[in-house]
């Protein structure tokens, strides 16, 4: 078949566990229970208190740091905001808060949201903030752009991040991203692409006059450019996918600001590797 691919001072404290009281989240049945290991937690004092830092607690589940979380939005009409738990803390009245590092979603950047951006895609911000457990609605899990294409079924708890952003410049890290295709644009893994055997560029069926039913059918494929007959009897005589770098060197970037650029020299050398 055809290859296919479908964002002060403290007293030292005792070892031990200590049970922080239970609580509910508030407009919910969710029931809170915090617990604070002893020997591992670090003290600090707060304007309002002491403040508790430690490693995880549990609410329908055990969260800890690190974890990739929704939580709930002010506007109820607003999909749930998604964030990365850098830190779980409680003051003296057991009123626990995580400070988070926000992943921003393509329509929230300062760009907004593009073509090739996916319905699953976010950006992680250098925006951080601290906001209380009771606002968690449950974890997700924000994969890799590679990992992500690999899924077989996407469930609606993951998601996927290829992008860094700076929520005052509105910046972006990487930059710029591989394009493909004769419409040169960046992947989406939701549109489905087809493989040319030949050249190893992937095309939108669309793009080459071909439904995605039949594109689904295929048993082989070559782009228009690669169907000469010398190209044919190439690939008849045993085209090889190691000429991926033959292919890396034509590869074309485009930048955020639009500008379309060549593949630098390291950035050929890491797709060969991928």
């Amino acid at each position: 078949m055809a290859k296919t691919r479908p964002g002060g001072v403290i007293s030292k404290p005792k070892t031990g566990k200590r049970d922080l009281d239970t609580y509910t989240i508030r407009g919910t049945t969710k029931v809170v229970r915090v617990f604070l290991i002893m020997g591992c937690c670090h003290f600090g004092v707060f304007d309002f208190g002491l403040l508790l830092s430690f490693g995880f607690f549990v609410f329908s589940g055990v969260y800890v740091v690190g974890d990739c979380v929704l939580m709930r939005p002010s506007d109820t009409g607003r999909p749930s905001y998604v964030a990365k738990i850098e830190a779980i803390e409680a003051d003296s009245r057991n009123n626990v808060k995580v400070r988070v590092r926000w992943y921003y979603r393509p329509e929230e950047s300062l760009g907004g949201r593009r073509q090739f951006h996916g319905a699953k895609e976010l950006f992680l911000s250098d925006h951080y903030d601290v906001q209380s457990a009771h606002t968690i609605e449950g974890k997700c899990i924000v994969h890799s752009f590679k990992n992500y294409t690999k899924l077989e079924n996407v469930g609606a708890e993951d998601y996927y991040c290829r992008f860094e952003y700076k929520a005052a410049t509105g910046g972006f890290t990487p930059d710029r991203v591989a394009v493909y295709c004769k419409c040169e644009m960046p992947y989406n893994p939701d549109d489905l692409m087809v493989q040319c055997e030949g050249c190893k560029d992937w095309y939108h069926p669309a793009c080459v006059d071909m439904t995605i039913e039949e594109a689904k059918k295929l048993d082989h494929f070559m782009c228009s450019e690669c169907a000469s007959d010398d190209d044919v009897k190439r690939s008849q005589n045993g085209f090889s996918a190691s000429s991926l770098a033959d292919v890396v060197d034509a590869c074309v970037f485009i930048t955020y600001d639009g500008r379309r650029e060549q593949a630098p020299e390291e950035m050929r050398v890491q797709l060969g590797g991928q």
